[in-house]
């Protein structure tokens, strides 16, 4: 197996992903390839005290920032190291392309230049979230803003086959997102969808509300991008609030220290639950080969999840199981 990495994608790059490469090469047997300018990889590897002998590297000129238009990957970015790695997946050099870099362009250039598997109408931004219980997918996390009643259901269809395949989840139970449980709830979007996923193949359990995800109620959780953006923003807003607060209330004198010291066990455990840098990335399932968007803020221990993910992702051939529940669902 042949790993692509965008070496310049993310706020800590390249130092970051090197590391990160570094590691993930030591543990799995995998080719890991990265690619972007040469001379600053093999520089920051030299001030940093790094071997990178181990690891590939495929130079290109530039980055496309997160402020630019995200069509500009096919155009005046082409030859970023977004847009070189994507098109080194979609020509065959390698298996899986992972990026931390602007989500939007990596969701053009996956698009148009490694194309989407056959029958998909758009791929969607996978996100995997902490609950009170199992971990929850959350699709569309903030691929498309707008979506048909169609698309929500493949979207659920390929987020139940990842929470099996990947996360070894026995029959996902897959929910939709609305603003009540009953199924004339919601936009014309969610009433629609509701009436499509009780006749999919999938174990359909209803919608869910905003306020019970938390809770585990779900294995996987469907909307829109809009929808699925907001709830994840909030989701990440909410954790860092929640751990901020925990610290400075157990810091906040002796007795709350000492308190601390009887709790650091379940504090960790905590922290280590709530932490996004424990699942990896996100992955964009519907392209026609694995792409997987890493945190934007991504740290070694980031990448690595991401990269490990990665591997799975391509082992399990999650791309071949969508394409035949797709033939079976138009059956």
């Amino acid at each position: 197996m042949r790993i692509i990495i965008d070496a310049f994608g993310g706020d800590n790059a390249p130092l970051e992903v090197i590391k990160g490469s570094i590691k993930a090469k030591s543990d799995f047997d995998a080719e890991i390839c990265l690619v972007g300018d040469k001379d600053k990889i093999k520089k920051c590897a030299v001030e940093n005290s790094l071997d990178i002998t181990s690891l590939e590297i495929r130079h290109a000129d530039g980055i496309i920032d997160i402020c630019e238009e995200p069509t500009e990957i096919i155009k005046s970015k082409a030859d970023c190291s977004m847009a070189v790695g994507l098109k080194m997946l979609a020509d065959g050099e390698g298996d899986v392309f992972v990026s931390a870099g602007s989500t939007g362009a990596l969701v053009v250039g996956a698009t148009f230049i490694v194309k989407r598997i056959k029958g998909i109408k758009r791929a969607a931004l996978a996100t995997i979230l902490p609950t009170k219980a199992d971990p929850v997918m959350l699709l569309d996390a903030g691929a498309n803003s707008d979506c048909r009643p169609e698309m929500l259901v493949q979207f659920a269809l390929m987020g139940s086959i990842y929470m099996n395949k990947i996360m070894s989840v026995e029959n996902p139970k897959v929910m939709l997102a609305n603003i009540g449980e009953e199924s004339s709830k919601g936009r014309e979007l969610e009433m629609e969808t509701y009436k499509l996923l009780e006749t999919a193949p999938l174990n359909f359990c209803g919608n869910v509300e905003a306020r019970d995800i938390p809770n585990g109620v779900s294995d996987v959780v469907v909307t829109d991008g809009y929808t699925g953006n907001m709830l994840l923003k909030l989701y990440e807003g909410l954790g860092k609030f929640f751990s901020g607060a925990l610290k400075e209330m157990l810091l906040d004198d002796l007795k709350s220290k000492i308190a601390a010291l009887l709790l650091l066990k379940k504090v960790k455990q905590f922290r280590k639950k709530m932490d996004y840098s424990e699942y990896g990335g996100a992955p964009l399932l519907g392209t026609a080969k694995p792409v997987i968007k890493a945190h934007g803020s991504s740290n070694a221990k980031a990448f690595y999840n991401a990269i490990r993910q990665a591997y799975k992702f391509t082992e399990e051939d999650v791309i071949g199981e969508v394409s035949e529940s797709l033939a079976k669902m138009k059956k």
